[in-house]
């Protein structure tokens, strides 16, 4: 079973915006903590009522997640 569900993070316009990898599992936050606490509660609510054991992940799973940024380039 996975302990770890992998979750992609980039800013959008406003807010971060988090995709989770193994779970059609979307959210946003205003802070990089509030995206990783609101995907946390997306994935339970997204697995509640259903067999952890069909989506192969541990009840303790951790996320890892994956951070998108922008390049930033020297001025000359």
């Amino acid at each position: 079973m996975k302990k770890i569900v992998q979750v992609k993070i980039y800013k959008g316009e406003k807010f971060y915006v988090a995709e989770c990898v193994d779970l059609p599992v979307v959210t946003q936050g205003k802070t990089l903590d509030e995206v990783v606490e609101n995907m946390r509660e997306a994935i339970d609510l997204h697995l509640e009522g259903e067999s952890l054991e069909e989506w192969d992940i541990s009840p303790d799973f951790s996320i890892l997640a994956n951070f998108e940024l922008e390049p930033v380039h020297a001025k000359t």
